[in-house]
């Protein structure tokens, strides 16, 4: 059976004295442990640096510091640690791998997936408990908010119960431990908010795009490489094109490949047209060899021109076709069905003849002749017009897309809206 005791915190954790059974202090809390093998949130032992004793130890610490299971010690009135018991002081086993909270977790930056940002480890709050008779500790969450930076900026300065009357005064921002997860990046330990792949499908690209930003370089290393090739494919669009250099930069060929495979044709282009040849080349082997010749194709364009800024990934029927061969053709479309806003209709020569919003398709019956839905008016584009007219020309009509076509007149890709507010953006 477990009983909660009481609540406190790392900042009022760090200090406390610890007393023997004649009352003596042997020191004062100076770290708090949790073994990052077990994976549970139950902190292991406390860190006991005393006033005496020099040299180092293992951990690389003065051999003053004592590392006290919490089982063996219990709490008094005065707010002190009693030591019980005759544990041994230095117990920590040389291969055993432990996380100390001030050090690795306090102003280390974690993801708030609830608030879509990238926030510091202001404190951490514990609760004591008892099982079996003995003490446990365990964290129960995160501060981000003031409370806990002002609770540390004020500690020493006035006595405990007023620094927290004051802290009080500040709405809390936790984070269950529960959403907290240990990574090594490196030798120093970061930590990060767990990201499950639930999670991350919920969120936008852009949300994403934002966190990566604002992590450091191996932090959003270490995150990345997490994301499945769809995510992290949709994220890569949105981050600037240095920043889509810096997460690709690490990765092998392949997995890079497998990324772009999913990335809509007109950015996976830019993306590799930005590469070293040697580099893009090895990418290019890897990929499917319908995607890879897709990719070279689009390459193979001015990067300024209308082709350069279009996608390969559109539906164009047969004049001929009824609405129901539509329905089946957008059922089969292999891109992203969201983006589908126009089919395009063409000739025995391939082409293009006239534009058929989606909206009349879902309206008309399946047997209607989609020739007779389309607008025989619309306005299309040769593949070498330079983009700023392209983006004059969906300002001034007002265009959700734009079909390109080469000199024969055959449609071989579209411009879509956010392709311009992408190159637009980026020349800003």
């Amino acid at each position: 059976m477990t009983d909660i005791v009481t609540r406190t915190n790392l900042s009022d954790l760090l200090g406390t004295p610890i007393v023997d059974a004649t009352g003596r202090v042997m020191g004062r809390v100076c770290e708090v442990a949790m073994e990052t093998d077990k994976n549970h949130d139950t902190v292991d032992a406390l860190v006991v640096r005393s006033s005496h004793l020099s040299g180092k130890g293992r951990l690389g610490r003065k051999r003053a510091d004592r590392y006290i299971p919490v089982e063996h010690v219990k709490q008094t009135a005065t707010g002190a640690l009693k030591l019980i018991g005759n544990p041994s002081h230095d117990t920590f086993p040389q291969e055993g791998h432990y996380f100390l909270l001030e050090r690795d977790l306090l102003d280390q930056q974690i993801i708030d997936v609830s608030g879509r940002k990238v926030v510091r480890v202001n404190d951490v709050d514990f609760v004591w408990s008892t099982r079996d008779n003995h003490l446990e500790l365990r964290v129960s969450e995160v501060e981000v908010g003031l409370r806990g930076a002002v609770r540390r900026l004020l500690k020493g300065l006035a006595p405990q119960k007023t620094i927290e009357a004051v802290a009080r005064q500040f709405a809390p921002r936790v984070i269950p431990w529960d959403f907290v997860d240990l990574i090594e990046v490196d030798p120093a330990r970061r930590v990060h908010l767990k990201i499950e792949h639930q999670r991350l499908a919920q969120m936008h690209p852009s949300d994403i795009a934002d966190i990566l930003e604002e992590l450091s370089p191996l932090e959003r290393e270490a995150v990345f490489t997490t994301l499945d090739e769809e995510i992290a494919a949709e994220a890569l669009e949105e981050v600037a094109p240095k920043l889509q250099m810096s997460l690709i930069d690490g990765l092998d060929s392949e997995r890079v490949a497998d990324i772009v495979e999913e990335m809509d044709p007109a950015a996976a282009a830019d993306l590799l047209a930005e590469l070293p040849d040697e580099r893009s080349e090895a990418i290019l082997e890897q990929m499917e060899p319908t995607e890879r010749q897709e990719m070279q194709d689009l390459l193979g364009f001015h990067v300024n021109s209308a082709a350069g800024r279009m996608t390969t990934e559109f539906l164009f029927l047969s004049k001929d076709a009824t609405v129901a061969d539509a329905i089946t053709a957008v059922r089969n479309f292999e891109g992203e069905p969201e983006l589908l806003t126009d089919l395009y209709l063409s000739d025995e020569q391939q082409r293009l003849v006239g534009v058929i919003p989606l909206a009349r398709i879902l309206l008309a019956k399946p047997e209607t002749q989609i020739d007779s839905l389309a607008e025989k008016r619309f306005t299309q584009i040769h593949s070498d017009l330079h983009q700023d007219d392209v983006a004059e020309l969906f300002d001034k009509y007002n265009l959700r897309e734009l079909p390109v076509v080469n000199k024969d007149d055959r449609l071989v890709g579209v411009i879509r809206a956010d392709n311009v507010i992408g190159f637009l953006r980026s020349e800003h």
